[in-house]
Formats: C-alpha cells, structure tokens, sequence
C-alpha cells in the first residue's frame, strides 16, 4: 500500500477500530502495514491499547456488580416521568458521564511511567538546548563532582555515558524535577554544534523494556528502563542515527 496511493492514511478511528477488532482481515493488514512504515503511529497505538488495559482493569469489575435496588427503582421512576423531567435527568446523566471520562484519562495515564518519561524528557530537551549561556548547571569540566552530586540526589550511583566514539562530546548535566522526584538530565553536542540530550530517573518498578521511539516537537527520542533506572535520549537527529546513540547509552550502562 502506498501512502499516496488510493487508500487514505490510517487516521485515529481505524486505529482504535484496530484494537477493538472492529476491522476485517484486510482492514487489520492495512493498519499492521502502516504502522510498521509509521513510528510515531505506531507509538500511539501502543499508547491507546495500553489506556484500553488501564481502563479494563480500573472498570470491569464494576460492570459484573448487581445493580443496586434504589437505582432500579429510579430507572423505573424515570421511565415514568414527564418529558421535561427525562430531559433534565438526561443531562444529568451526560455531565456525570463527561466527568467520569475525564477521571477516566488520569486513570489511564496515570500508571504509564515510561511514556510520562518521555514526555518530561522532550520537554526539558528543548527548554535547555535553545539555552546560549546556560544550557547546563554542571559543566563536563566537573564532571566527577556532577555525577557524585547527581547520584546523591537520584539515591542511586550514576554512571555519565561517554559518547565521544559515537561523536557526542559532554557539555555537563542539571537536576530537574520529575513529579516531585528528582530527574538527572545529560546535554551533549557534535562537531556542528547539535544538542542531545540523556534524561533519566530511577524506576520504582524496576523492570526492563526494549527501546521505545517517539517523535514530538520536531525532535525524536528513545526511551527505555534498564534496571532501576529510565531513559529517554533525545535529539534533532534521524530516527537511524539517534538508534545508534541509544544504543551505545544502554551498552554503557549498568550491567
């Protein structure tokens, strides 16, 4: 299929209709076949069927309880209402609706760590590399004192990537909050000046996942967990070559 060609670009809909298994068999190859030419489609179904988990688990239960007598008996009472009456009970019923919706959303969100990394890491990548003067609070010519420094305040031993053989020199690193946790961020620059940047922050969870790829504010970014720790590296660069970077972050890390 070509993304040109007669058939119109998988939108949001056939995404979700996707994972409802709402599609024939030749609707589920067409949206297989995008989303693997299409990452940051393919991230958002990721997205969309992790909040579809989230939402099961948080709501399925409540849909195999017996409903209570006193809401049946006001079912009954409203089947034998006034019009006007049913109408103001309707309404009713739509604000509780949109409000369970959006409590819903942070219900969803909530627990998907990664992809708040991710987000959080875009972020602070371009506040800080848009910075002349100031784009690190620590310089690289400290280097010992900010990984000691950094290592206290994450509560675990950081280990600074050396990025030089994959041509990324160190300009030094910040603390930043992350959801009222502390978040460690590492800026490097090639020889054209180019910024990229390592956001990480220590996991709870403490589980492995495979390298993640999003794209947001005309920048791209890995994530991952690797032990105790995330990361979401980020930059300005081809989705080949940032893989590349990534992959010598993980092989540096904690083994």
């Amino acid at each position: 299929m070509s993304d040109t060609g007669a058939h119109r670009p998988v939108d949001e809909t056939m995404l979700h209709a996707f994972l409802d298994g709402e599609l024939d068999a030749a609707g589920r190859v067409e949206v297989e076949q995008w989303v693997a030419r299409h990452p940051d489609d393919a991230a958002r179904l990721a997205a969309f069927g992790r909040q579809k988990a989230a939402l099961h688990a948080a709501f399925d239960r409540v849909t195999e309880e017996t409903v209570p007598t006193r809401l049946l008996q006001a079912a009954r009472r409203r089947r034998q209402a006034t019009p006007w009456a049913r109408i103001a009970a309707a309404l009713a019923l739509l604000v509780a609706g949109a409000a369970a919706g959006w409590f819903g959303r942070d219900i969803a969100t909530g627990p998907n760590r990664s992809v708040t990394l991710a987000e959080r890491a875009i972020g602070a990548h371009v506040i800080y590399t848009a910075e002349v003067r100031h784009p690190v609070e620590v310089t690289s010519a400290e280097e010992e004192h900010l990984v000691r420094w950094l290592s206290r305040r994450l509560g675990q031993p950081l280990k600074l990537p050396d990025l030089r053989p994959v041509g990324f020199r160190c300009m030094g690193g910040r603390l930043l909050p992350d959801d009222g946790r502390p978040a460690a961020q590492f800026m490097y620059e090639d020889e054209t000046g180019r910024r990229l940047t390592l956001y990480l922050r220590v996991m709870p969870e403490g589980r492995d996942t495979a390298f993640r790829f999003v794209h947001e504010r005309d920048v791209s970014a890995f994530y991952w967990i690797d032990g105790k720790f995330g990361y979401a590296l980020t930059a300005n660069l081809p989705r080949d070559r940032l893989l590349q970077v990534a992959t010598a972050v993980y092989e540096a890390g904690p083994k």
